[in-house]
Order: structure tokens, then C-alpha cells, then sequence
């Protein structure tokens, strides 16, 4: 019985996952979408929902009871808690929304995001970008404002050009939620702003605070998994992460990197 528990704590795997957790569990559940985003602060970003082959922390993981699945059983607190905040942490200016983190619906916090804003911080940063013509459109219509998603929908007039377009703006970070507007029926309206009219970016473009903090907040991740979370290349991924290591902010074993302030995991 002793040396079985010698080995599961000096296995390497399961001393990762619970270096993970410690790092992405906040010690008491948000309650109130400033409590959210002080854990987005905290860990730098965060995916909405957990997903498969996406090293990061969720917003649902926080607020879930222990081992639920999201969506298992259709909108339940969970799920409705994460919806109403993913709307609400960029209206109050306390986190970025958007599909940019591997892809997928996410947020990241504003310190993070103006490492990561390659622009100027000014409402025509997008036309310096070689962007679909639709993506062009709808940030020069949110030049003299936020518009509902219906609307620029509306403007643009195919769904699929839509969803490149949008797709397009919120990789570069160009665009970002920013609440939602009541309808007489249905769904509330999601509303669509400019990011550097919603957030302080531009001039702070900083490739090596956003690896070292991806690192922090990952434990441990290879060049893929960081070129994957970023939309970098592995070869741009793994440059910056070795630039860490010889700045003394990281170290290297084997394939992967660790961040120097990260607890010692056998390997």
C-alpha cells in the first residue's frame, strides 16, 4: 500500500494534473461576475467551457460542481452563469470575450490582451491587415459605435461571410463583445464593439510577457501547445519560449517548458 502511493505521487502525470488544478481552481467559487474577473486576472485567460486538447483553464470548471460535463444535460446553473458572464466581464472592461485563445469562445484579461494587441490602438488598426473584404465592413460600421450581432449580420447578409469575417476580427483581437441589448422576443441581442474603444491596447505588444504568462498559468506546454493557443507557428512559439529559458524565466526538459517559478514535477 506505501509504495503504491510512492508511485502516484511521483508519477509525473498526476502530479502535473494537480499542479494544473491548484493553478486554475480559485479556493472558493466566483459568486458575482467581479469575482470572475478577478479570476481571469488571476490566471490570465481562461476558455469558457473545457475542451480537448486545449491546455487552459474554464470559467465553467470554476463554477461547476466537481466532475460535471458541460452541456450533459442541457442549459443547467452552470452553463447559464457562464453565458450571462462571458457578456458581461467585457462590458464592465474586466475581461476580453472573444473565439481568439485555440480558436475557441474565451477571455483574456486586459493585462494579458494588450501583451498580446499587435495594433496601434486606434479604430483603423484593422486596415493595415490583409482581412476579408466582410471583416473590413463591419469594424469600419463600428466606427461610430457598438452594434448588435443581428445587425452587422443584417449588413454583411450572408451568414457564412459573417462568421469568417468575425472569425478574422477577433484572431487579431480587433473586435470584442461588449454586453447585450434586450429584444421584444427571444434571446437578448450580444453586442459587438471595437476592442481598443473598450479596452486600453496599442504600444503594448509584448510576445514575451504573453509566453511567460501562458507558461505560468499552463505549468508545463510544448511549442505546439503554446502555437496552438496563441495562432502562432511552432517555430515563432518555440523561439519565444527559449528566449525565456535563457532569460531565466523558464527551463527546458526534453520536449517540453516549465515555468521557473512552477513547482518541480518528476519527469
Amino acid at each position: 500500500m506505501a509504495a503504491r502511493l510512492r508511485r502516484m505521487v511521483d508519477d509525473p502525470e498526476l502530479a502535473l494534473a494537480r499542479a494544473r488544478g491548484d493553478r486554475w481552481l480559485p479556493e472558493t467559487r466566483p459568486q458575482t461576475v467581479e469575482d470572475a474577473g478577478r479570476f481571469v486576472a488571476d490566471v490570465g485567460f481562461a476558455l469558457l467551457f473545457p475542451a480537448a486538447n486545449a491546455l487552459a483553464p474554464s470559467l465553467y470548471e470554476t463554477v461547476a460542481d466537481e466532475d460535471a460535463v458541460a452541456w450533459a444535460e442541457g442549459m443547467g446553473e452552470a452553463e447559464s452563469t457562464v453565458w450571462t458572464w462571458k457578456d458581461a466581464l467585457p462590458d464592465a472592461g474586466l475581461a476580453w470575450y472573444g473565439k481568439f485563445l485555440f480558436r475557441r469562445a474565451g477571455l483574456l484579461s486586459p493585462e494579458l490582451l494588450r501583451a498580446l494587441y499587435t495594433g496601434d490602438g486606434e479604430p483603423d488598426d484593422h486596415e493595415r491587415l490583409a482581412l476579408p473584404r466582410e471583416a473590413h465592413e463591419i469594424a469600419r460600421a463600428l466606427l461610430t459605435g457598438p452594434l448588435t450581432s443581428r445587425a452587422l449580420r443584417e449588413l454583411i447578409g450572408d451568414r457564412a461571410a459573417y462568421d469568417r469575417a468575425m472569425t478574422e476580427l477577433q484572431r487579431h483581437l480587433l473586435v470584442t463583445s461588449a454586453g447585450v441589448r434586450e429584444q421584444r422576443a427571444g434571446w437578448p441581442a450580444s453586442i459587438v464593439d471595437l476592442t481598443c474603444r473598450r479596452f486600453d491596447v496599442g504600444g503594448g505588444h509584448d510576445a514575451a510577457t504573453a509566453t511567460r504568462r501562458y507558461l505560468e498559468t499552463a505549468v508545463e506546454a510544448t511549442p505546439a501547445q503554446l502555437a496552438r493557443a496563441y495562432g502562432w507557428t511552432a517555430a515563432v512559439a518555440r523561439s519565444h519560449l527559449d528566449a525565456l529559458v535563457d532569460a531565466g524565466q523558464a527551463r527546458r526538459a526534453a520536449s517540453t517548458y516549465r515555468s521557473q517559478g512552477a513547482p518541480d514535477v518528476p519527469q
